[in-house]
C-alpha cells in the first residue's frame, strides 16, 4: 500500500512543478485554458448566465461547477485554486481504486491492485496538461460511477448522468449494465438526476443549452485520427490551412466536411456496433459493464472529429477500472492506452509544432498515438464480444452434448431450463 501511494505523491509533485511552471516544459503553454480560458468562463459564469455567444463553449451544463469551482478556495488565485482541486480530484481517484483494490484482498477476492498502478502511471504521462484542463475531475465521477455499480445501481446512475452533464461521454458507461433490474435501476435513476439537473440549470441560469449547437459546424482536428488524410495530404499539394477554429486548431479547406461526415458515420457505425453486442450478449461479469465502457469511449475517441489530449485521461481511467477488476480482459488495451497516453505527451505539447506542421516528426508521432488507440479500441471491442457471446456460447454448446441430449428441446440454448431464475447479483448476470 505505501509504494503506490509514495508513487503518487512523487509523479503528482512532478506535474503541480510543471502547472505553477517551476519545472518549464516546452511547446504551448497549456496552462493558458485555465489563465485565460475557464477564467474568463468564470467572469460570465459568475454573473448567472452561460457565455453568451460563445462558439467555444461546447459544454453540458454541469460544466459551469467545474469552471467555478475555484470559488471554493477564495485565498487562491483563480489558477492555483483550480490546479489544487484537479489535484485532489486526482487523488480521489486514486483512493476510490485503491479501496477497491483493499476490498477485493478480502471478502471480493475479483479485485486487483493494478488499477491504482494504471491511474498512478497514466496519469502524468499527460504532463502539466492534465491538472490544466476539467476532464480529470469528469474521470473522478466516471470512476466512482463504475464502482459503485456493484453495490448501488441508482448511486451509479445517478453519477454517470451527473457525469454526462459535465463533459457527455460519461452517458457511455451506461452501455454494459446487465440487463434486468440493474439496468433498470441504473438507468433510471440516470434519466430522473440527468432530467432534474438539466431543468434547473436551465431554469436558473440562461444558455444553458447553448452548447447543442455549437458543435455543428467544426473542422476535423489535427490531433484525429481523420486528420492523418490531410496531413499526408499537404505533402501532395492539397490546399487547406491550419487554423484555430471553436477552440482547436482545425484542418479547414477542400474535403475537410466530406472527412468530417465520415467520421460522424463511423461514430455512428460504432453505437450499431455496441447495440448489437448489447442485443447478442448471454453473459455478465463483475467486470462487463466496465469493459463495454472503455471499448464504447474508445470506439467514440477514434471515430471523433476530435482528439485532444486530455481525452486521454478519460480512458486511463476506465483502464484503471477494467483491470482493477480481475474479471475483466482489457489488460492489453489498457497497456496500449498507458502507452498512447506517453506518445501524446511527445506530440502536445513538445512537438506540437511538428504537427501543426505536419513534418515527419508530427505525422509519425500521430500515427503511433492513433494507430495504438485504433488497436486498443478493435482488442478492447473484440475481447468484450468472446467473454460475452462466443465463450458462454460456446460453454452452453459443449454442455448441451456432454449432456448427451437427454434434455434437448428443453433450455433455452444457454443451460437454463424455461422457468429457471436468471442468476444476476449485482453485475453478475449468467
Amino acid at each position: 500500500m505505501r509504494l503506490p501511494i509514495a508513487a503518487w505523491a512523487a509523479t503528482r509533485t512532478v506535474v503541480l512543478l510543471c502547472v505553477f511552471k517551476v519545472i518549464t516544459v516546452p511547446g504551448p503553454d497549456v496552462t493558458s485554458d485555465v489563465s485565460v480560458i475557464y477564467q474568463g468562463w468564470y467572469r460570465v459564469l459568475s454573473t448567472g448566465v452561460f457565455p453568451p455567444d460563445d462558439v467555444t463553449w461546447q459544454y453540458p451544463p454541469a460544466a459551469a461547477l467545474a469552471i467555478l469551482s475555484p470559488a471554493l478556495l477564495p485565498f487562491l488565485e483563480y489558477p492555483a485554486a483550480f490546479y489544487v482541486l484537479a489535484c485532489a480530484a486526482d487523488a480521489a481517484a486514486f483512493a476510490l481504486l485503491l479501496y477497491a483494490s483493499r476490498r477485493g484482498a478480502g471478502r471480493e477476492r475479483g479485485r486487483s491492485r493494478a488499477g491504482a498502478w494504471v491511474w498512478v502511471a497514466g496519469v502524468p504521462l499527460l504532463g502539466p496538461t492534465v491538472y490544466a484542463r476539467y476532464d480529470l475531475m469528469v474521470t473522478t465521477v466516471a470512476v466512482a460511477a463504475l464502482l459503485a455499480l456493484s453495490r448501488s445501481p441508482r448511486t451509479a446512475g445517478a453519477l454517470a448522468a451527473f457525469g454526462a452533464l459535465l463533459k457527455v461521454w460519461p452517458a457511455l458507461l451506461l452501455a454494459g449494465t446487465p440487463r434486468g433490474r440493474v439496468t433498470r435501476a441504473v438507468w433510471g435513476a440516470a434519466v430522473v438526476t440527468a432530467l432534474a439537473l438539466t431543468a434547473a440549470f436551465a431554469a436558473a441560469m440562461p444558455g444553458a443549452l447553448d452548447f447543442l449547437t455549437h458543435q455543428r459546424d467544426r473542422g476535423t482536428e489535427v490531433e484525429s485520427v481523420g486528420a492523418l488524410v490531410f496531413h499526408v495530404a499537404r505533402h501532395f499539394g492539397w490546399e487547406g490551412q491550419v487554423l484555430l477554429n471553436y477552440g482547436s486548431v482545425e484542418f479547414l479547406g477542400p474535403y475537410v466536411d466530406l472527412v468530417s461526415t465520415a467520421a460522424l458515420l463511423c461514430t455512428a457505425a460504432a453505437f450499431g456496433w455496441l447495440l448489437r453486442w448489447r442485443l447478442r450478449a448471454v453473459e455478465w461479469t463483475a467486470s462487463t459493464a466496465a469493459d463495454a465502457a472503455f471499448a464504447a469511449v474508445l470506439l467514440f475517441t477514434v471515430t471523433s472529429r476530435v482528439i485532444s489530449p486530455q481525452y486521454m485521461v478519460w480512458l486511463v481511467g476506465l483502464a484503471a477500472v477494467c483491470v482493477t477488476l480481475r474479471t475483466g480482459r482489457q489488460g492489453l488495451p489498457a497497456l496500449l492506452v498507458v502507452a498512447a497516453t506517453g506518445v501524446t505527451l511527445l506530440e502536445f505539447p513538445l512537438n506540437f509544432g511538428s504537427v501543426v506542421a505536419s513534418d515527419a516528426l508530427g505525422v509519425t508521432l500521430l500515427v503511433v498515438r492513433n494507430g495504438l488507440l485504433v488497436a486498443a479500441a478493435v482488442l478492447a471491442c473484440a475481447r468484450l464480444w468472446r467473454t460475452t457471446v462466443t465463450e458462454p456460447l460456446r460453454r452452453a454448446e459443449q454442455a448441451g452434448r456432454d449432456g448427451g441430449g437427454e434434455d434437448r428441446g428443453d433450455g433455452d440454448g444457454l443451460g437454463r431450463r424455461p422457468g429457471a431464475p436468471e442468476r444476476q447479483d449485482g453485475l453478475v448476470s449468467r
